[in-house]
C-alpha cells in the first residue's frame, strides 16, 4: 500500500480544523482590556504574525496564563511552526493540565514533525479525556504506527476504521499494522474488504498473500501473489515474493522462475539474486551460486543466507579463510541462528582445530532453529512510512 498521497489527504480531512480555536480558550487567559478580542480579530483576517505578537506581550503582562499560551500554540501551529507550538502547548499543559484541547494540539504538533513517539502521550491524554474524539483516536492510532507499535496501532486504528468504513486508505494502514503486529487474520480481513472494493489492485493481493503466508497457508498466498503477477506482471516484489514461497515450498524449478522475472523488472534486487544462488548451489553448480551470491551481497550486505551459501560453498573447496569470513558474517546478522555456527565447527574440523570445532558445536547445541522465516521479514526491512 503505497498510496501515502491518498493517506494524507484522507489524515488531512478528518483534521480539518483539529486545533482548538483561539477563541475558546480566551477564557482562561487575562481580562484584562481587548487584546484577546484584538489577537483574534487579527486571526481571523489572516495577520497570524501581529495576532502571534499579541499573545506573546500578554504572556509578558502574565507569565502563569494557560490560555495565553495555548491560544500562541495555536497560532504557531497555523504558520507551522510546529517545534515552537510545541513549547508553548507544554508551558499551557504544565500551567493546567485540563485545559480543553491543549493535549489534542500539542499531540498534532508532534505528530506534523515526525515525532511519533513524542506525539504519544498527550494523545493518549486527549483520548482519555474525550474517548469519543475520533481526530484523537485516528491520530494515536497513525502515531503509534509511525512509532512502529504497532499491536498498539491496530487497537486505536481498529476504532477509527469502524467509525469511518468508507475511507480506504485508513482501513490500508490498519491492514499493514495488523501485518506488522503479526496479527494475520485481522490483516486478511483488512485485505480482503480492500479487495473487495478494489479487485484490480496488485498490492492488496501481494499482501494478503503475506498475510496468508503468515498464517502457514502457504498454497493460498501463492494463489494471491499469483493473481497480483497477473493484474500486474511489473509490480516490484511480485515475483520475488511468489518466489520465494515457492522456495519455501521446496519448487525450486518454479521459484527459480519467478526470481529471473523479478530480475527482468529489476537487474540488481538483491534477494532475488541471493536466492536464485541459493538454488544454483543446490543444484551443484557452485561457479554459478558464487558469482549470484557475491552480486547480492555487493548490493545489500545483510543478506544472511547469502553468507551461509558462500560459507559452505567456500568449504567444499577448501577455501577455508574464505568460508570463515562469510559464516562469521552470518552469525554478526543473527547470533540466535545455530546453523553458522554448526558450520563454522565443520570448518575447523576440517582445519584440524579441534578447540575452535567444540566451542561452535557446544553453541549449536544452545540454540534452537527457528522456522522459516515469514514472507512479510523479506518483502521489506520496515513497513511504509508515514507521510510528514
Amino acid at each position: 500500500m503505497k498510496n501515502w498521497k491518498l493517506l494524507w489527504a484522507a489524515v488531512a480531512l478528518l483534521l480539518q480544523g483539529c486545533f482548538l480555536p483561539t477563541f475558546f480558550l480566551q477564557i482562561c487567559a487575562s481580562a484584562q482590556a481587548s487584546s484577546p478580542s484584538d489577537a483574534i480579530a487579527l486571526e481571523q483576517q489572516g495577520k497570524l504574525a501581529e495576532a502571534a505578537q499579541v499573545w506573546r506581550a500578554m504572556i509578558e503582562k502574565d507569565p502563569n496564563d494557560p490560555g495565553a499560551f495555548a491560544s500562541l500554540g495555536v497560532i504557531l501551529s497555523k504558520e507551522q511552526k510546529y517545534r515552537e507550538a510545541a513549547a508553548a502547548y507544554e508551558k499551557a499543559i504544565t500551567l493546567n493540565p485540563k485545559l480543553p484541547g491543549v493535549q489534542l494540539n500539542l499531540g498534532l504538533a508532534e505528530f506534523k514533525q515526525g515525532y511519533f513517539e513524542s506525539a504519544i502521550a498527550p494523545l493518549q491524554a486527549a483520548s482519555a479525556a474525550d474517548p469519543h474524539n475520533l481526530q484523537a483516536v485516528t491520530l494515536l492510532g497513525l502515531s503509534c504506527y509511525g512509532a512502529k507499535r504497532f499491536a498498539e496501532a491496530t487497537t486505536y486504528l481498529e476504532a477509527a476504521a469502524r467509525s469511518d468504513p468508507s475511507n480506504a486508505e485508513l482501513h490500508e494502514v490498519l491492514a499493514q499494522s495488523c501485518l506488522w503486529a503479526k496479527k494475520y487474520s485481522c490483516a486478511l480481513e483488512e485485505f480482503h474488504q480492500i479487495l473487495q472494493q478494489n479487485p484490480g489492485s496488485a498490492a492488496a493481493h501481494m499482501l494478503s498473500g503475506e498475510a496468508l503466508d503468515g498464517l502457514g497457508r502457504t498454497s493460498e498466498a501463492i494463489a494471491e501473489f499469483e493473481a497480483a503477477a497477473k493484474v500486474s506482471p511489473r509490480e516490484p516484489n511480485v515475483h520475488f515474493g511468489l518466489g520465494y514461497l515457492y522456495w519455501k515450498s521446496h519448487q525450486y524449478d518454479e521459484a527459480k522462475r519467478e526470481f529471473e522475472s523479478e530480475l527482468s523488472v529489476d537487474s540488481g534486487h538483491p534477494l532475488a539474486l541471493a536466492y536464485l544462488g541459493d538454488i544454483e548451489m543446490k543444484r551443484s553448480n557452485p561457479d554459478q551460486a558464487v558469482s549470484l551470491l557475491r552480486k547480492a551481497v555487493r548490493a545489500k550486505n545483510d543478506i544472511r543466507i547469502a553468507y551461509i551459501d558462500l560459507g559452505a560453498i567456500f568449504t567444499q573447496q577448501k577455501q577455508y579463510i574464505d568460508a570463515i569470513t562469510a559464516l562469521r558474517h552470518a552469525v554478526e546478522l543473527d547470533p540466535a541462528q545455530p546453523d553458522a555456527h554448526y558450520r563454522l565447527g565443520r570448518v575447523y574440523q576440517a582445519m584440524g582445530d579441534a578447540a575452535q570445532s567444540q566451542k561452535e558445536f557446544a553453541k549449536v547445541r544452545e540454540l534452537h532453529r527457528k522456522a522459516d522465516e515469514p514472507l512479510a521479514s523479506k518483502m521489506s526491512s520496515a513497513p511504509p512510512p508515514l507521510p510528514q
